[in-house]
Formats: C-alpha cells, sequence, structure tokens
C-alpha cells in the first residue's frame, strides 16, 4: 500500500477507489530539443507519482500533497481561468483543458504523493498526467496517448506558462520498461526499442542536488526564445520564407544554413542552436548504439550531451555542473547528464550495477565535500526502467 493510499483512509475513513502512478522520466540524449521538434531518447523510472482517489458526485475536486501544505479546492464545471501561484496550478490547468474538450460532471477527491525529491524528472508532467487520468476515470473517459500528451503539455504551456515540449509527457505516457522511448516530436512517431540481448546489465541512478526548482521560475523559457531568434534569424540569412516567431523552430533550418550563417549570429544564439544541431546527431548516433547493444557508446554520448548543456546551451548550476565533473571520473558510470532543463534539481547516470555502492559512496563523499551545507539534503537513488501510466 503507497502512502497516498494511508494518507487517503485516515482523512476520508475509506479506502480510495483506485490509484494513478505515473512515473518520472530520465533523458539521456536529446536534451533541450523537444521544444525545437527535434528528437529524443527517454525512459520512464520506476519512481513518479501516487494518487490515491475516488468520485465526488458534487462536481468539486479536492486534493492534498503528501509534499506541500494545504488542502485545495475547485468545481469541475468552475476552473479558474488563471493560475493561483500555488502548488496546484499544474493540475487546474489540466482540469481546465479537459473541461474545454469534455462535459464534465463528477469531481474527484485525492492525495498526491511523490516518491523522490522534486526536480528533473518532470514531476510537474506526472502530476498532471496522474490527475488527468483519475479525473478522466471517474467521468468514463478514456484518452489515446496523443489527447493525454497534449493535454498536459497545454496545461503547462498556457496556464503555468512553461514552454516546455512534449519529452516530458511522451516519456511519461508511451514508455515501456526496459526499451529505450526513440521520438520524433515533430511527427509524433517513436520506437520502443528493446534492449539488446548482448547489452550489459545497467541501472539508473538518480542522484538529487538538494535544490529544488520550477521551470516557470527560472531562464527555461529564455532559452526556448534564443532557440527561436537562432532559426528566425538563419532563416532571415539566408533568405528563406519565415512566419510567425513562436512558429519558428531550429528544425525547420538545415544544418547547412546553419554552417554557412551561424558565426554572424550573437554568440549566445549561437550557442543554443549549436547544441541542437550536435544533440540530433548525438540521438541518432545513440539509438544505432542501444540497438546493436553498446551501452558504453551510449553512455558515452550522453555524457557529451551534458558537456554541450552546460557549454552551449548553459544551463545547470554550479551544483549540477560540480556533480556532473564527478560522474565523468566515476569508474562504473558508463555515462551522464543533468536531468532535466539543468536549473537545479539532479543528474542521472546510467551505471553498471556491479559498482552501484562504491558509485553512491564517492559521488555523496566528493560532493558534499563541496557543498556541505546541503547535507541531509542530498540523496541518491537507484532505478530501473519501468511502463507508462497506469492505474493500480
Amino acid at each position: 500500500m503507497s502512502t497516498a493510499q494511508q494518507a487517503f483512509e485516515e482523512i476520508y475513513g475509506r479506502a480510495p477507489q483506485n490509484v494513478a502512478f505515473t512515473p518520472y522520466r530520465v533523458c539521456p540524449i536529446g536534451a533541450h530539443s523537444d521544444h525545437q521538434l527535434g528528437k529524443i531518447t527517454g525512459f520512464a523510472i520506476d519512481k513518479g507519482i501516487h494518487i490515491a482517489y475516488g468520485p465526488k458526485q458534487n462536481g468539486v475536486v479536492e486534493l492534498r500533497s503528501l509534499q506541500f501544505d494545504g488542502r485545495v479546492q475547485w468545481h469541475v464545471g468552475a476552473t479558474p481561468e488563471s493560475k493561483q501561484d500555488d502548488w496546484a496550478d499544474h493540475l487546474r490547468g489540466a482540469s481546465l483543458a479537459l473541461t474545454r474538450r469534455y462535459s464534465l460532471s463528477v469531481g474527484v477527491c485525492g492525495v498526491i504523493e511523490g516518491s523522490l525529491p522534486i526536480g528533473g524528472l518532470s514531476s510537474s508532467a506526472a502530476v498532471i498526467i496522474a490527475f488527468l487520468a483519475a479525473l478522466c476515470h471517474v467521468n468514463g473517459l478514456e484518452l489515446s496517448d496523443r489527447e493525454m500528451i497534449a493535454l498536459a503539455m497545454e496545461a503547462e504551456n498556457q496556464y503555468v506558462g512553461v514552454s516546455c515540449g512534449k519529452l516530458d509527457q511522451s516519456c511519461e505516457v508511451l514508455s515501456k520498461k526496459d526499451h529505450l522511448l526513440y521520438l520524433d516530436t515533430r511527427n509524433d512517431r517513436y520506437e520502443r526499442i528493446p534492449a539488446n540481448p548482448a547489452m550489459k546489465p545497467y541501472r539508473i541512478a538518480i542522484f538529487f542536488s538538494g535544490l529544488e526548482r520550477s521551470l516557470a521560475g527560472t531562464q527555461y523559457n529564455t532559452r526556448v526564445d534564443e532557440c527561436r531568434a537562432a532559426a528566425y534569424s538563419l532563416l532571415a540569412y539566408a533568405g528563406e520564407e519565415y512566419g510567425k516567431f513562436k512558429n519558428t523552430y531550429l528544425r525547420d533550418v538545415p544544418y547547412e544554413i546553419f554552417e554557412q550563417y551561424g558565426d554572424r549570429l550573437p554568440e549566445p544564439w549561437r550557442k543554443r542552436a549549436a547544441h541542437w544541431y550536435s544533440e540530433s546527431r548525438r540521438v541518432e548516433e545513440g539509438v544505432e548504439a542501444w540497438k546493436r547493444g553498446d551501452i558504453e557508446t551510449f553512455g558515452r554520448l550522453c555524457t557529451e550531451s551534458g558537456y554541450s548543456s552546460i557549454y552551449n546551451y548553459e544551463a545547470g548550476s554550479d551544483e549540477l555542473k560540480k556533480m556532473y565533473e564527478i560522474l565523468c571520473e566515476t569508474d562504473g558510470v558508463y555515462g551522464g547528464r543533468f536531468s532535466g532543463a539543468g536549473f537545479k534539481g539532479c543528474c542521472m547516470a546510467l551505471i553498471d550495477p556491479a559498482y552501484e555502492e562504491a558509485i553512491k559512496e564517492k559521488v555523496e563523499r566528493e560532493y558534499l565535500a563541496a557543498f556541505p551545507h546541503l547535507k541531509g539534503k542530498y540523496s541518491a537513488h537507484i532505478c530501473v526502467s519501468a511502463d507508462g501510466v497506469k492505474l493500480q
């Protein structure tokens, strides 16, 4: 029984009708690509968001979180049109997106539990998707995978105000245990590629920096605009047609144009574009390495992605940069990078399970030597891949 189930029974005096679980995700290669319609790789992991829930026939949505204080309420037919600047804004955005498409009459009462610290694993998308699964279930709705992804993305883009792409939502809906998700975010085509039987054993290690973050309060949206500015400028330099700024993507600009005109861009825009094009190449090479069971090459490309994210995309806090450096010098680590946008949060690594304890000891010792004030907040977690969202 999950902690969310126990809390639900204590609050409501009955067992929940069901529990929705949405896994967190990691993106080993393909970072900062989805908002420019690039290709990505990803895994869901066996940690994530649980929502223990039951129906409320009066249409009221009533939610508590085991990570945040306070109870939130609204009527499913009267979701606030603008965000309230608290932990439930992602859920209000999801409620609003769903009710724009479907007529809902039943609300939901629920308790939310996150099984890892927040930051870098896309907890925001996970809680949205788990909530949507619960709200749809009590109203007898069945969303397609594509609908679920689109609604969750709309909640973040339009309600919360984060210009994210669909990487997070796609990984948390489409992933399959022991498979690598390979997704083209331009046309939504995807493969779930099984691990080659010849591949060496691996686990997914999560190292939480001790610093939490929300994308809405970071430079995330600025980076997205810088990528669009680079694409817009390159098309103009090349004499190509272009439309509205918000609908311009690096995916629309051939690499040859970047090669010819990239040095005309302001340095920040040029570096963002350099990351995007090099990351596109790494994704293709990584998928081929995964298919042939070459976890060492796949891991190396993951590490190269981390380097480019730091020095070209210029994301990553001092804490995450230090953790990345430690991972690069640790035996048994196939590859690693910070997870998510890199503004605080955590690092992920693909590791050889035989080195698990030595890796955890070395990373903790060296990281806390650099940031002793984060003792008690830093943590490490060993995970495996998992299926996407499900009702338990």
